[in-house]
């Protein structure tokens, strides 16, 4: 047993594990690196381009994230009244209930989506990058730009010139980043950066569509 122990080849300790280690494409140029020799005189140079290059390969990638938004809509200068039928009662989708069938309250929608009138307004939601926030491709989005958003609001922003409505939210070192609301992982969040430009227009605080 003994010799049969001797003659076994040691167990290799350490070592790279599978799976481990950075993801390729997820490193500062968001694609594989490699070792090269540069001579000492031209480093400084190499280096500022290379930071050069890594802003604009995250600044490329967070465009990618944005879906981009419709049409802004102004209200009317002059809100009508609109006073429409509200039943208490919670409907489920099934056969009616008789006891219904009376009204208990009345609802004005304009008053319903919106606080503040001379601060709202409406933007048309393209791509799918907030389904799973029940925002979905051609809804009109209410946003109110008195607002102070907070984290966890869901914001218009403007990021590197182009808008885009998203999840606000903060990274360890304090600075915005802004969160897609699909898992399907076609959209990844956004990482706000110094060099890059943001500005948060408003939050959204409703939404509306219409089935025909």
């Amino acid at each position: 047993m003994e010799n049969e122990r001797d003659n076994q080849a040691p167990k290799k300790a350490g070592g790279r594990r599978p799976g481990s280690g950075r993801k390729l494409g997820t490193g500062n140029y968001l694609e594989p690196t490699t070792v090269l020799r540069v001579p000492v005189s031209q480093k400084p140079v190499l280096i500022d381009f290379l930071e050069a290059y890594a802003k604009k390969q995250r600044a490329q990638s967070s465009r990618a994230n944005l879906d981009g938004i419709g049409e802004f809509e102004q209200l009317p200068e002059a809100l009508s009244k609109l006073d429409i039928s509200l039943y208490q009662s919670k409907v489920a989708a099934g056969f009616p209930s008789p006891a219904d069938d009376h009204v208990e309250k009345r609802l004005d929608p304009n008053e319903y989506l919106i606080d503040q009138e001379e601060s709202t307004f409406f933007i048309t939601i393209q791509g799918e990058s907030m389904l799973e926030a029940g925002l979905l491709p051609g809804d009109k989005a209410v946003v109110d730009k008195s607002k102070t958003a907070e984290v966890g609001d869901i914001v218009l922003a403007m990021v590197d010139g182009e808008f885009t409505i998203k999840t606000l939210a903060k990274q360890k070192d304090g600075n915005p980043k802004l969160l897609p609301a699909n898992s399907s992982g076609k959209y990844t969040p956004i990482i706000i950066t110094g060099e890059m430009q943001f500005e948060i227009f408003g939050v959204v605080i409703g939404s509306f569509r219409r089935f025909k």
